[in-house]
């Protein structure tokens, strides 16, 4: 015999005039959706679902005494849920009371929640550690959000709301680069999915490991051109390491292990897409959620030995050797500098490994390439060896192949990738390290080049003090911020910058000390300042200071995500340069003899904007205010924006 359920009751309205005769509304009690209606000067409840297609009763009218669905027309009575004509597809009804002016709706006891195929796989998705997730809600990934909800609710996830799913993968990205670890990006099935396709090829060409979930329409649809309906497997083979739809019959937990197993292996994106009635289907009885207990493998890899007698010879019989460091390196500076000072040998880095050591060590020497300094290029092309640790030797690097090379990485497709390197070690960069350094111990014979890098940097930073007084009355030079920078910002701050003139002069004049820098690096996206900020703040906000740079043709991008700052009470800083001009890509029109054309921006009050969002905005139009309103942006408890009116022609 089955036991009746109790029923509870919910206060719906707390004035019943609220609903005039006639009428009907949508209102809620506990989860269960009603149309609540008034006629014939009584108040009923109805459930909310049209049984045909779904559609929400309470948004229909009542027309010639008959409750219409909004959706296909079809009529209910309004107070027994009936249809005319003899019909058994009725709506359910649910009690209804008045006390006082309010009304209450009488509804079965919910029954205990039953687990999903979301939630077991959410749950290993939070056991492999994915515990940060940055996406938008919606009508085909409600199941998989609901199990993201109660992971939440038990402390165990946090889930950030975007304005745009291009930011929540942005945001991801940045997580990554910022931690080696993944975050996850969420949308809807269509165009919320598409959204994210920027941020996850960001991700994927910076070796960047990267979770990406997306919601579907129901398999039975698929194929048949349904509302939103787009292959997302087909679409994301490109981006992807590791990709499939979920099944009904998949091994759930197994699916979702092996997702991220391959996003952490192989340093790439991942993406799993759920059809809407799998990700509501209750999961299989003997399912349960996996760990990653003795399913990752250690990563000591060490270099054949053969390259390693080359290698050592190599540094052995070399002068002027010189180490250059990628982002590949970022987690290995500390060895990587130790050997740098038994070498007595500059260090420099690429772009994307920028702050990777301080331009004030005795050792750093900035960056090379398009964004560099010319210390870097000096010492790259005084040197008889050039020691190279997780660079991908792109031609934006600008590491000439006409000097001896010893290559490191991890990845052996990234040796030798554009060209032969005289000596490839494949393997960590750790080991590798710990193997030349005992190999050369006491065997070193080169010449100490620190004065000589201390006498560059002098050049240099009179060359950088001469452009200082550059100025216009259009607005401030880039290189008066970003000095203005070195002289403000915390020494330990993430900083997120985007592309264009102000990324260039970025690298060549803020000198980080122990700053990290993220960046879209051979991407090269726009937009990705302050979403990547987003994704660092996440990972390391309440250990580290967060900061952002940008033109303002790269926060147009994604504007709107200063309300998500606001919203999370993101302490975020944002540097805006405003030209008022695509100046990055004026500067290319006329290299390439062409007319300047459509690069100009007409462009809001990003400070008086970043006020209306709830966060500090600050506008500098003068130099003397630049350093002043600089450190109230730093001091400021909260998301904060300063706006700087710049000149295109002064970078």
């Amino acid at each position: 015999m089955t036991q009746k359920k109790e029923t509870v009751w919910y206060k719906v309205l707390d004035n019943k005039d609220r609903l005039p005769e006639g009428r009907v509304q949508t209102v809620t009690a506990g989860h269960q959706g009603v149309c609540l209606t008034h006629f014939e000067g009584k108040y009923s409840a109805l459930d909310n679902r049209c049984p045909h297609q779904g559609g929400p009763l309470g948004e229909g009218s009542i027309e010639n005494g008959m409750l219409r669905c909004p959706w296909h027309g079809w009529d209910f009575h309004p107070c027994t849920g009936m249809p005319p004509g003899g019909f058994d597809d009725g709506v359910t009804t649910f009690e209804v009371k008045e006390e006082g002016d309010a009304i209450y709706v009488g509804i079965p006891e919910e029954p205990a929640h039953e687990e999903t195929i979301s939630d077991v796989m959410v749950e290993t998705m939070v056991n492999w550690g994915v515990n940060t997730v940055f996406g938008m809600v919606g009508h085909s990934n409600l199941g998989v959000a609901d199990a993201m909800r109660r992971q939440e609710s038990e402390g165990k996830l946090r889930y950030f709301g975007i304005r745009h799913e291009g930011a929540a993968s942005f945001a991801a990205s940045g997580y990554a680069k910022l931690t080696g670890k993944p975050a996850a990006c969420f949308g809807i099935a269509g165009p919320g999915a598409t959204n994210m396709y920027t941020g996850m090829w960001d991700a994927k060409v910076d070796r960047a490991p990267l979770l990406a979930l997306s919601g579907q329409v129901n398999t039975q649809v698929v194929g048949t051109g349904a509302f939103q309906e787009v292959d997302l497997v087909k679409a994301f083979d490109s981006v992807t390491v590791f990709n499939h739809a979920v099944h009904l019959n998949a091994n759930h937990s197994e699916l979702m292990s092996l997702a991220i197993k391959h996003a952490l292996i192989q340093r790439d994106v991942v993406h799993l897409t759920f059809p809407d009635e799998v990700a509501f289907t209750k999961k299989p009885k003997k399912a349960k959620a996996q760990t990653p207990e003795n399913r990752i493998t250690q990563f000591g890899i060490a270099p054949p030995k053969e390259m390693v007698d080359k290698a050592s010879d190599l540094i052995i019989g070399s002068q002027r050797p010189a180490i250059i460091v990628g982002h590949g390196a970022r987690f290995q500076m500390e060895a990587i500098t130790a050997f740098a000072k038994a070498l007595n040998c500059p260090v420099i880095t690429t772009f994307k490994g920028k702050g990777l050591i301080a331009d004030g060590h005795e050792l750093g020497c900035g960056v090379l390439g398009r964004s560099g300094t010319p210390i870097a290029s000096w010492f790259m092309n005084e040197s008889d060896l050039l020691i190279v640790f997780g660079a991908s030797f792109s031609n934006h690097t600008g590491i000439t192949p006409k000097k001896p090379i010893i290559q490191v990485d991890f990845d052996p497709m990234a040796l030798s990738k554009f060209h032969k390197v005289d000596c490839a070690l494949w393997g960590e960069i750790s080991e590798t390290l710990a193997i030349l350094t005992e190999r050369t111990l006491g065997k070193i014979n080169t010449v100490d080049q620190r004065p000589e890098i201390a006498s560059r940097w002098n050049i240099w930073r009179e060359e950088k003090e001469s452009r200082l007084q550059d100025s216009s009355s259009k607005g401030l030079s880039s290189i008066a911020v970003f000095d203005a920078m070195n002289k403000v910002t915390p020494a330990d701050a993430v900083i997120a910058v985007d592309v264009g003139n102000n990324t260039y002069s970025f690298g060549r004049y803020f000198e980080p000390k122990n700053q990290s820098v993220l960046m879209s690096g051979y991407l090269g996206s726009i937009g990705f300042a302050l979403p990547a900020a987003m994704g660092a703040w996440a990972a390391q906000g309440d250990q580290r200071p967060i900061w952002s740079v940008s033109g303002d043709g790269g926060l147009g991008q994604y504007l709107s995500e200063i309300t998500t700052l606001v919203k999370y009470n993101m302490n975020i800083k944002h540097i805006v340069l405003n030209n008022s001009e695509l100046g990055k890509i004026s500067k290319e029109q006329r290299a390439a003899e062409l007319d300047v054309w459509q690069t100009s921006l007409r462009n809001p009050s990003f400070a008086l904007y970043a006020e209306n969002c709830g966060a500090l905005g600050i506008r500098v139009e003068k130099l003397e205010d630049l350093i002043p309103a600089m450190k109230k942006l730093r001091d400021h408890d909260g998301p904060a924006l300063l706006e700087v009116i710049t000149d295109v022609n002064l970078i």
